[in-house]
C-alpha cells in the first residue's frame, strides 16, 4: 500500500507538470480527441505536446507490456494513473479502436510476430484502425456475414461489403472477419484477418445520419490482398477472436454513459440561471441529482468489471450490462441537455450553438442503443447468461 501511495503522489505531480492546461477541459468537437494515424494533424500544440508525453512515458497504453509500447504497469498502478487523471480532468491522450478492442484481442490471440509489429504502432498512435464487422444482410445476427476470403495459398483475395463501418474513410487498417468457409455451419468457416485499408481494391462511401453528420461508412472489397501473415487466431475460428473483442466494444461504449463534455449542472446554471446559489428548476434539478448519482454509481460498476478483468473472475457477458446501461445513461444525459436548453436546443446551425452540436449530439446517441449489439440483444444475454433465467 505504501508503495502504491508513492505511485499516487508521483504520477500526480507528473500528470500536473505534463498536462497542459488547454488538455483539461472536456473536448468540443471531434478534433479535440486525438485519434492518431498516419494522416492525423493535431489541433494545438498542447494536444501534441500532451500526446507525445504520455506517447514517451508507455501512458497510452499503461496496461500493456514495456516491449510493445506500453507502461507496464500493474492493475493498482493503472487504476491510481486513471484516477488521478480524473482529479485533474485530464484528456485521454490518444483514442484508438486499436486500443479499446483490437489491442486486447491480439494481445490475447496474436502471433509473437502480429504483436510486434501491430501494438507497439497502436500505442504510439502511428496506425488508426476500423473494424469490418456488419454487413448489410448481417447485423444483429453477425455470424451470417457473407464477405469472403479466398486462399491462394500465402494470402486471402477479399470480395464483399461491411456497412457502418466507423471512420473507415480516415483509418489506415481494419480488423476484419471474413468467410473462409461457405461448407461450415454459421458460427464456424469465419476468419478475422488485418490487412491495410491503402490496398488495391478498397473504397468507402461515408453514411449521412439524421444529425447530418456520420462516422459512418459503407466499404466495399474487390478483390483485395490480405496475407496470411495477418490471420489473427486460428483459420475458420475467427468467430472465438470476434466475441472476445465484442466484449471490449461493448465496454467502450458503454462508457460512453460516463459523459465527457461540460458538466451538465453547468450546462443548466447557464441556461437557465441560479438563485441564490441553487439552480431555477426545482423538477430538472431533481433529474439532474438523478443522473449525476446514476452516473457515480456506473463509474463503480465500471471500476470493478476492470478490476474483475484483472483478477480473471469476470463474466463472460458483464461487457452487455455495462454496453446496456452505459448507452442508455448517454441518452437520458442528452435528452437532458435538450430539455435544459430548451428552444435554444433547437439550432442547426449557427455560430452561438456551435453548429448545432447539442441537437445533433442528441440525435447522435439514438444509435447508441443499436451499435454493438443492441439494447434488446443485451438484454437477452443479461437474462439467460447472468440471470440465468429460462428462455420463452
Amino acid at each position: 500500500m505504501a508503495d502504491i501511495e508513492t505511485f499516487r503522489r508521483e504520477t500526480r505531480a507528473w500528470l500536473e507538470a505534463n498536462c497542459p492546461a488547454e488538455m483539461r477541459t472536456p473536448p468540443d468537437e471531434e478534433n479535440d480527441r486525438c485519434w492518431g494515424g498516419r494522416n492525423w494533424k493535431f489541433k494545438s500544440e498542447a494536444q501534441r505536446q500532451w500526446f507525445e508525453a504520455m506517447r514517451d512515458r508507455g501512458w497510452t497504453v499503461p496496461d500493456w507490456p514495456k516491449e510493445y509500447g506500453g507502461g507496464g504497469l500493474s492493475k493498482e498502478e493503472t487504476k491510481v494513473l486513471r484516477q488521478e487523471m480524473r482529479a485533474l480532468n485530464c484528456r485521454a491522450p490518444l483514442d484508438s479502436f486499436g486500443i479499446w478492442m483490437l489491442g486486447p484481442a491480439l494481445l490475447k490471440y496474436g502471433t509473437d510476430a502480429q504483436k510486434k509489429e501491430h501494438l507497439p504502432k497502436i500505442a504510439r498512435g502511428e496506425i488508426r484502425w476500423c473494424q469490418g464487422y456488419s454487413e448489410p444482410g448481417a447485423g444483429s445476427d453477425l455470424a451470417s456475414l457473407q464477405t469472403r476470403a479466398d486462399d491462394h495459398g500465402d494470402h486471402f483475395i477479399i470480395n464483399g461489403q461491411k456497412i457502418w463501418t466507423s471512420y473507415a474513410d480516415k483509418a489506415d487498417w481494419i480488423f476484419c472477419l471474413v468467410r473462409t468457409d461457405f461448407s461450415a455451419k454459421k458460427h464456424e468457416g469465419i476468419s478475422f484477418v488485418l490487412f491495410d485499408m491503402a490496398s488495391p481494391g478498397v473504397t468507402t462511401r461515408p453514411i449521412l445520419l439524421i444529425s447530418g453528420k456520420s462516422p459512418f461508412c459503407e466499404t466495399f472489397f474487390d478483390n483485395v490482398k490480405a496475407l496470411k501473415s495477418n490471420l489473427v487466431g486460428v483459420q475458420n475460428k475467427g468467430w472465438d477472436v470476434a466475441k472476445y473483442l465484442l466484449t471490449h466494444e461493448r465496454d467502450m461504449i458503454g462508457a460512453m454513459g460516463l459523459g465527457g463534455g461540460r458538466p451538465l449542472g453547468q450546462v443548466a446554471a447557464d441556461a437557465i440561471g441560479v438563485e441564490n446559489g441553487v439552480l431555477d428548476a426545482p423538477v430538472l434539478r431533481a433529474d439532474l441529482a438523478r443522473l449525476e448519482v446514476d452516473a457515480w454509481a456506473f463509474q463503480l460498476a465500471m471500476e470493478r468489471a476492470v478490476d474483475l478483468s484483472k483478477a480473471g473472475q469476470s463474466h463472460p457477458a458483464y461487457s452487455s450490462f455495462l454496453k446496456y446501461y452505459g448507452t442508455e445513461l448517454n441518452k437520458r444525459r442528452h435528452e437532458l441537455t435538450m430539455s435544459t436548453l430548451g428552444s435554444d436546443g433547437l439550432e442547426w446551425e449557427s455560430a452561438r450553438s456551435q453548429e448545432g452540436d447539442a441537437p445533433r449530439a442528441w440525435l447522435r446517441t439514438k444509435a447508441n442503443s443499436i451499435e454493438g449489439g443492441t439494447s434488446e440483444v443485451q438484454l437477452n444475454i443479461i437474462t439467460k447468461r447472468i440471470l440465468e433465467l429460462p428462455g420463452a
